[in-house]
């Protein structure tokens, strides 16, 4: 396929026009014209990028990508030898960050939904938070502690658990990453429980003062599934060769 239109449908399906980002979404570094091999990963790291190399990628495609708008502009250092990878291998790189959070049937929250059992109910404020989280219910009620060991045995890892007291969690609201924030919205709401990815000192005191249970399930633990959605859709879609690479990060 042409990368060109491969960047077309990917912005088109992802509808990167409705978000203010913290970055540029798309096609971030241009490679070959065409497109048959493609891998999928959280964060467009080196150990990513040579695995992409070796597995000889025409693309790789990357939740978190570069020209962050908070960063150096200047590329040198850890920056630079990314870069000089992509370039010297004729690899394109595609990141998309709101865009496949928000995304209703590839995007994170979408899928860590499908993987933990939640029934989704729709966005938790479509006007100040783009649609990048989630609010829904659990099949039936449950401890924080028994959705806890249900988390961990999903994502593979142990999630850290504030309780607000012995209220069981019947609904609940998620963003995946660094969306500990929003827990303030979810508890207006009011949700039984938050979940994200990380946690900050305020997050425990807002979820013990609010009542709201909160859950820290690990940045890069609930974001692997969107690009690896993604990445399945594609190769389904239009016949791609894909690989997904889930390396370990334990933030």
């Amino acid at each position: 396929m042409n990368l060109y239109e491969l960047e077309t449908h990917l912005n088109q399906l992802l509808n990167i026009g409705k978000f203010r980002d913290y970055g540029p979404n798309g096609l971030q570094v241009e490679g070959r014209a065409e497109v048959q091999k493609i891998v999928t990963g959280v964060s467009a790291t080196q150990e990513l990028l040579d695995a992409a190399v070796e597995l000889n990628a025409d693309a790789v495609l990357v939740h978190h990508g570069y020209f962050w708008k908070n960063e150096s502009p200047v590329i040198r250092g850890m920056k630079k030898r990314r870069i000089a990878t992509l370039l010297k291998h004729d690899i394109s790189l595609f990141g998309y960050h709101l865009p496949l959070d928000a995304h209703p049937e590839l995007g994170n929250n979408a899928q860590l939904a499908k993987l933990l059992g939640i029934q989704n109910e729709g966005v938790m404020d479509e006007r100040e938070l783009q649609g990048v989280g989630n609010i829904g219910s659990l099949p039936e009620p449950q401890s924080l502690e028994a959705f806890g060991k249900h988390v961990a045995n999903v994502l593979g890892r142990e999630p850290l658990l504030i309780s607000a007291g012995d209220q069981p969690i019947r609904r609940i609201a998620w963003c995946t990453g660094g969306a500990q924030g929003y827990i303030q919205q979810a508890f207006d709401l009011g949700m039984d429980a938050y979940l994200s990815g990380e946690i900050s000192e305020h997050t425990v005191h807002s979820a013990r003062e609010n009542g709201i249970h909160y859950i820290a399930a690990g940045h890069h633990a609930t974001e692997r599934y969107g690009i690896k959605a993604l990445g399945e859709y594609l190769a389904k879609t239009f016949g791609f060769e894909h690989l997904f690479l889930d390396l370990n990060n334990p933030a």
